[in-house]
């Protein structure tokens, strides 16, 4: 694929633009079978795209270096070559996607993960109301070869999106239909690795019905084994997992300027193992082994939608989008403890959304606002068998039979405040409620009611200046400040279940939302062999909430822990991606990122706050690669150095976490992995890649396995 700088570090860098809502792509852009042969490639590379069209930052199309956001984007082709949408993020400067378990990773966005970033599928809320603090496993329920690309915003995103959006958002953009001059098509794909132990295919098929309505069909397996990490770990058992996928899209264009879209999508993971709270636990570096004797996980989560959008048909109209929609998602946990103890936990929620979206352009800039509401209904059962008898009905690991409602309004302007600057102002009113009938009371351990509601303002100005703009460069400074918030939860609130290592949450009503204020400068600049992007943030969190230990011990040894709006939290950090092309056929690209970061916590009830180390705090991490695309040649190749440092920066809790963090924090790592393909027609491609190929044995810090060894991937795409 000369001329495309996939293999680059930044959103820009060859990933394919979102096509405008409600115009079908022209069959020349879209068709597999009508893409551009190697050899008839242009000689002369084109710009490394910060120019490509994101919607995340705005929720409306605009180029990278239009918005005053640091925005990232993993493209379509990239995303085939990792074995869980959480692992695709890892490219990205100031994201580390710890993993839990090899279904169970949680990127951490400029130090927040867990519910301090919001997912998005398509624009539709993910994060509901039994999102955990912490890492956890929903962001791998997305099927990553069902995706077109994921954009990813650093920071506060509030006044767009609501609670949850702290540390960044992920949006996770599902594939629309690409064959509208034909009745039928499809593409085929089959990845296979040997250390990381898995054999992944999707299968799609499209088409067009007449000349307005096209659709599109996937379905995708994934059989994953027991992963075998560098040497001496080796082989890592009780770490594999079945997965099944499918999605399907159709789209009705009802006249030139609107679209109808309906949409469905499922993922569902089965015995999905969180190894390292078991007996099969590999130690790595004097980490612990667990004591349960099997501990798995059950995932499915199903969302469907009806989308209305409708493009301006001149300048100064309106371009809206209106969104029905309804998302589910059901886990079961099976944990096997040793005395012959077997507990069943789980809940069942379904969520229901509605949202609408408006923009136009003016005389003076651009005008938008929005609204939306979701409504979760909460199912939740714990279930533990000792001698077959059942007990704990009143809850599972969060209220049951609860509802939490979540909704707001919103208005954004952007405007010229001087020739080449351009002032970015918005604010929102979040309301949040949660009804919660079924809680455990945690001191008399009856059934007891909580009936809460918070309502937040917060807003955001930022800026984009042209430094320097010419017709081969544009040199780009922004910045500003945003404010982040977010409403405690049914998990907050209500939990009644494992949190960390050996520890056990009980509930905590009365809390009070988190707020946060991000301040960010940074810079762009794109030519037509350079891209680059720099952005140094800070942000201040408030009334954070936090676990502390209670001081009691429950009958299975557990620390009991709840939770408190404890003080304040402060992160900050610099960020760099650049990528250089430096002939027709050579690129080099980097990135770096640096945290640092500081919270208040307690270590009892009626301990003092104190300033420790942020907890998980990502050390300093960095790639280097090279990618060659030969002119007139079939071949591309691609090097890349990955680089972490000594993660010693602990906290007290990261301290106690001795089954996922070794004593004294967790060891720096340096990966090598080296990749080519080989595109036999425009219809019919091969990738064959050597990762880790110094078999090193690491794991990511916060993680509860390490990741795989010497690795032999080789994958096939065939278009028809």
């Amino acid at each position: 694929m000369a001329g495309s700088l996939a293999l680059g570090p930044l959103a820009s860098a060859g990933w394919a633009l979102p096509l405008p809502q409600g115009t079908p792509p022209s069959p020349e852009d879209t068709d597999p079978a009508s893409a551009p042969d190697p050899e008839s490639a242009p000689d002369t590379p084109v710009a490394l795209d910060l120019d490509t069209l994101v919607v995340t930052p705005t929720a409306r199309r605009a180029s990278i270096l239009d918005v005053p956001f640091t925005v990232d984007r993993v493209a379509e082709e990239r995303l085939s070559q990792h074995r869980t949408f959480p692992e695709a993020l890892r490219d990205i400067p100031g994201v580390m996607t710890q993993s839990t378990g090899t279904a169970q990773g949680s990127p951490f966005i400029r130090g927040f993960t867990g519910f301090r970033t919001l997912l998005l599928i398509d624009g539709i809320r993910v994060n509901n109301s039994v999102f955990r603090d912490g890492p956890n496993q929903y962001a791998g329920t997305i099927d990553s070869l069902g995706l077109s690309g994921i954009e990813v915003v650093k920071g506060p995103s509030s006044v767009l999106y609501g609670s949850d959006a702290v540390g960044g958002t992920m949006q996770a953009l599902t594939k629309d239909p690409t064959i509208w001059d034909r009745p039928i098509g499809g593409q085929l794909f089959v990845r296979a690795a040997d250390a990381a132990n898995y054999v992944v295919g999707r299968l799609e098929l499209g088409g067009a019905i007449g000349e307005d309505t096209a659709w599109q069909l996937g379905a995708a397996i994934k059989d994953f084994g027991n992963v075998e990490a560098g040497d001496p770990s080796g082989v890592l058992p009780n770490t594999g997992y079945d997965e099944w996928d499918g999605d399907f899209k159709i789209q009705h264009r009802l006249d030139d300027t609107s679209m109808l879209t309906f949409a469905t999508n499922r993922v569902d993971i089965d015995d999905a193992p969180r190894t390292h709270r078991t007996v099969f636990a590999v130690p790595f570096e004097g980490s612990t082994v667990g004591s349960d004797l099997n501990r798995d996980f059950d995932q499915t989560r199903t969302l469907s939608y009806v989308r209305l959008d409708t493009d301006a048909a001149s300048h100064g109209d309106w371009e809206t989008q209106s969104t029905l929609s309804y998302h589910r998602q059901e886990e079961l946990q099976r944990r096997e403890r040793t005395g012959d103890r077997l507990e069943e936990t789980g809940f069942d929620v379904g969520t229901v959304g509605l949202q609408f979206r408006a923009s136009r352009g003016t005389s003076y800039g651009s005008l938008a606002f929005g609204a939306e509401w979701y409504r979760d209904s909460v199912d939740s059962f714990r279930e533990r068998f000792a001698d077959g008898t059942p007990a704990d009905l009143i809850q599972g690991p969060v209220a049951d039979d609860s509802t939490y409602d979540i909704g707001g309004l919103y208005g954004e302007t952007a405007f010229d405040v001087a020739d080449h600057t351009t002032l970015t102002a918005g604010a929102r009113v979040t309301y949040a409620a949660a009804d919660a009938n079924e809680v455990r009371d945690p001191v008399t351990a009856n059934q007891i009611s909580i009936d809460e509601s918070w309502t937040a303002l917060t807003g955001s100005l930022r800026f984009e200046s042209r430094l320097m703009e010419s017709e081969r460069a544009v040199t780009a400074l922004f910045g500003g400040i945003s404010q982040g918030f977010r409403a405690p939860n049914l998990s907050d609130l209500t939990r009644f279940d494992t949190a960390r290592t050996d520890e056990f949450e009980i509930p905590s009503p009365g809390l009070d939302p988190e707020q946060f204020i991000s301040y960010e400068l940074g810079l762009k600049h794109e030519s037509d062999d350079l891209s680059v992007q720099f952005a140094a943030f800070l942000t201040q969190g408030d009334d954070v909430i936090q676990r502390f230990p209670t001081g009691n011990i429950n009958a299975d040894g557990d620390v009991e822990v709840t939770k408190e709006n404890v003080g304040e939290s402060l992160i900050g950090g610099l960020e760099l991606g650049t990528a250089y092309r430096f002939s027709p056929e050579w690129t080099v690209f980097g990135n770096a990122a640096w945290l640092d970061g500081q919270e208040e916590s307690r270590e009892g009830p009626a301990a003092p706050v104190v300033e420790t180390v942020a907890s998980r705090l990502m050390p300093f991490m960095a790639q280097l690669g090279c990618s060659l695309e030969p002119e007139g040649s079939p071949w591309s190749f691609e090097a890349r150095w990955l680089h972490a440092g000594f993660a010693d920066r602990l906290s007290p809790r990261d301290e106690s976490d001795d089954s996922r963090i070794p004593p004294g924090g967790t060891p720096g790592y340096n990966v090598f992995d080296l990749s080519a393909r080989y595109r036999f027609s425009s219809a019919f491609e091969m990738t064959f890649a050597v990762e880790n190929l110094t078999d090193e044995d690491y794991r990511v810090h916060g993680s509860g396995q390490n990741q795989p060894g010497r690795n032999a991937v080789v994958s096939a795409r065939w278009s028809f």
